[in-house]
């Protein structure tokens, strides 16, 4: 199983680690831009990780599932129906099944990693999860419409999406906040 994904996908893991250095690099230069802007250091580097590791952390997979594949002529392009692509799944040797749904899973997990550390307003399970479905739809859809081989599956919206609110969960401690909104104090006229 292992060699067979290493085979097919080993230029993404190879490409994306030629690229670490400049991942790197990215996260040093705008957290300095951050902190030149009067953010605090702290602040400026958690933002700047979130971003650049939330954009690094999903191309390797949208890149993946924007690959043609070779299907049969008689293979289902289609699943509308909640769980039928899942149930369709469960019935395939494992060495299919674990790579695609932990593979679903990861699609948008450091989206939903870096998104709440990055911005208060996705600092909730359910904005997570539904900023995950919105995203799984456009690629479902670009998927269905331009690559070969692809099947458009509301499963597989449903599987990024909590892959995505699993990312969140995983960094809540570092969740933004939103900013306090305190009233200014009302002086009385005299």
């Amino acid at each position: 199983m292992m060699q067979q994904l290493w085979q097919r996908w080993h230029v993404v893991w190879i490409t994306m680690l030629a690229l670490a250095p400049i991942v790197l690099l990215a996260i040093a230069a705008l957290t300095r831009l951050r902190v030149r802007a009067g953010l605090d250091p702290v602040t400026a580097r958690r933002r700047s990780l979130a971003e650049v590791l939330a954009v690094a952390g999903t191309v390797p997979w949208v890149w993946m599932i924007m690959t043609p594949v070779r299907v049969p002529p008689d293979f289902t392009r289609v699943y509308l129906i909640p769980l039928s692509d899942l149930r369709v799944q469960m019935i395939q040797p494992i060495g299919f099944i674990v790579p695609q749904i932990v593979g679903n899973l990861l699609v948008l997990f450091a989206l939903g990693a870096g998104a709440p550390v990055r911005s208060a307003a996705f600092a909730a399970p359910w904005r997570l999860f539904a900023l995950g479905a919105a995203c799984s739809a456009v690629l479902e859809v670009v998927q269905h419409l331009f690559v070969d081989g692809r099947v458009f599956s509301v499963d597989d919206i449903l599987v990024n999406a909590l892959g995505c609110l699993l990312g969140g969960l995983a960094t809540r401690r570092w969740w933004a906040k939103a900013p306090s909104r305190t009233r200014p104090l009302a002086i009385a006229p005299r």
